[in-house]
């Protein structure tokens, strides 16, 4: 028996809408899943890897699968609006099963469980949105003769649609909504367009009340806030998304003792003593002093990557005008708001690469500490970026590079970014924030400070040398040791023509990784 539709041009203008609408949510599901499994699995380029292959196999399969049952139905629009449904109603339950997947996925290793979770989480529904092209073209071409049309305008569509979809959730959804929200929204839509059809065109009233669903499985975000084995209060503070991130402010509590941290993108950025507003991470006051000690008479700096601000604040107490510059506007507001960042200087809101180009401003010290752990922005990393710097900076002045790098395991990457500052620097220094006698890996934070004209002798007075309790045995026996390493080393010079950091240091993206999901909460990673 053949469907019949009340108005054969309405229904065809509702097919043409369904194209859009479905071709659009491809691509918003496809983009959020990386907010979805970032914050647990990381951004890095094999989670990138994972959400494209998924989204290719699963829509792939769906114009198969759909192309053969539509060729098999004699009632495609049923088929057709049954299945929106069920996507429609598995995107409106990602929120819902993301953490227990992405918990479950963990044991899988990072690689195999990242691909696992997204598979799990999206694949189905876009497998299903895969179904809907082949069903369309059965419903809208009526002549083989014009199937060459039908196919292409319908692509055209689509492929619209997608756009659309992309450029609004870069630009408008995740700046408004939450991730949550985001899968409502999307879930919502296409259950939307499957009552639509069965209630105006297939007059099934009763159709409007699953209308409701969207409501009934939405879950408002709750406050996270947990007690950890040893007593232990963990309490999620703030959590926002944005163009460039998820980013979170976390407190820990334990009796007298409060301490904050910053994570953007399930990676910790830093964290601070709320009673001394010390900061809790030995990295900070590395940087910190030995920009100092090169460089004790500046007067002007420049802080690339504000993170929780206590860089910038520290240089302000000593006398040193401070400017800072960063792409995310959110950090500039968390960082006023929950960790007392305040300067006296610019903050500028732009890419640093940008910015080094059109400034001609000149800087005794530039701090450049953009390195979240799983992305490493390598246009600041290449020769042609580092000069640039070099040329920002006046004369006596000084790099300070923060970099968590390797110096016993798989090095290249670690060796290329030093040899990458000799080839624009007269000098470079490499200074463990860790002691890496007793690390048996040998990873964590590297502090490389570069500097033009001869070697200096770094000024350092250690009775005057102050940090938080749980750092300072670490700064006292180890600020200023110097790491070298062996001249047969090898290593390359990175350029903006090739920079291939990201894909040679990705186990070291795993490994510390490995070391968040290990010291972090996982609900405050998911939530």
């Amino acid at each position: 028996m053949q469907e019949k539709h009340y108005d054969s041009r309405i229904f065809l203008a509702y097919l043409l809408l369904t194209t859009i609408v479905s071709g659009a949510l491809v691509m918003v599901i496809e983009v959020m899943g990386s907010r979805v499994v970032g914050p647990f699995f990381g951004v890095s380029l094999f989670v990138w890897t994972s959400l494209i292959t998924v989204a290719l196999l699963a829509l792939a399969i769906g114009y198969a699968l759909g192309g053969a049952v539509a060729d098999r139905t004699r009632r495609p629009a049923l088929w057709l609006f049954a299945i929106l449904f069920v996507a429609g109603v598995l995107a409106l339950l990602v929120p819902v099963l993301k953490g227990p997947v992405l918990k479950a996925s963990l044991p899988l290793g990072l690689r195999t469980g990242a691909f696992a979770s997204t598979l799990a989480l999206f694949g189905p529904v876009l497998l299903l949105l895969g179904c809907v092209f082949p069903f369309l073209v059965k419903l809208a071409a009526r002549e083989l003769h014009n199937i060459g049309r039908v196919v292409g305008g319908l692509s055209a569509l689509s492929t619209i649609g997608s756009t659309v979809g992309t450029v609004a959730t870069g630009f408008f959804l995740i700046a408004y909504l939450s991730v949550d929200q985001i899968f409502a929204f999307t879930g919502g839509l296409l259950v939307l367009l499957s009552v639509g059809y069965f209630a105006f065109f297939q007059r099934r009233w009763w159709a409007l009340a699953f209308l409701v669903l969207p409501v009934l499985l939405y879950q408002p975000q709750q406050a996270v806030s947990r007690v950890m084995a040893d007593g232990t209060t963990v309490k999620l503070v703030h959590s926002e998304e944005n163009y460039y991130g998820s980013l979170k402010v976390v407190d820990y509590q334990f009796g007298d003792i409060h301490h904050r941290e910053m994570i953007i993108d399930g990676m910790v950025q830093g964290g601070m003593d709320l009673g001394s507003g010390q900061s809790t991470y030995e990295y900070i006051y590395f940087m910190q002093y030995l920009s100092r000690g090169l460089a004790p008479r500046g007067e002007r700096c420049l802080m690339i990557g504000l993170g929780m601000g206590m860089i910038p604040t520290w240089f302000e107490r000593q006398g040193v005008h401070c400017d800072v510059v960063d792409i995310n506007p959110t950090v500039e507001e968390v960082a006023r708001e929950y960790f007392g960042f305040h300067i006296s200087g610019e903050v500028v809101v732009e890419d640093a690469r940008y910015y080094l180009n059109a400034t001609d401003r000149r800087y005794d010290y530039i701090v450049l500490d953009v390195f979240s752990g799983d992305i490493t922005p390598a246009h600041l990393l290449s020769v042609e970026a580092l000069g640039l710097m070099r040329d920002r900076l006046r004369p006596g002045g000084v790099l300070a590079v923060n970099l968590i790098g390797s110096l016993k395991r798989e090095t290249y990457m670690t060796a290329s970014v030093v040899k990458t500052l000799a080839a624009a620097f007269d000098q470079v220094a490499v200074y463990p924030a860790f002691d890496p006698r007793t690390s048996e890996q040998g990873v964590g934070n590297l502090i490389i400070m570069a500097y033009q004209g001869e070697e200096r002798r770094l000024q350092l007075d250690r009775r005057a040398i102050s940090g938080h309790p749980s750092v300072l045995p670490l700064l006292r026996d180890q600020l200023g040791r110097r790491y070298r390493f062996p001249a047969d080393t090898p290593a390359m010079v990175l350029t903006d023509a090739y920079n291939p950091i990201d894909f040679f240091d990705g186990w070291l993206r795993e490994f510390v990784r490995r070391a968040i999901l290990e010291s972090t909460d996982w609900d405050i990673l998911i939530s």
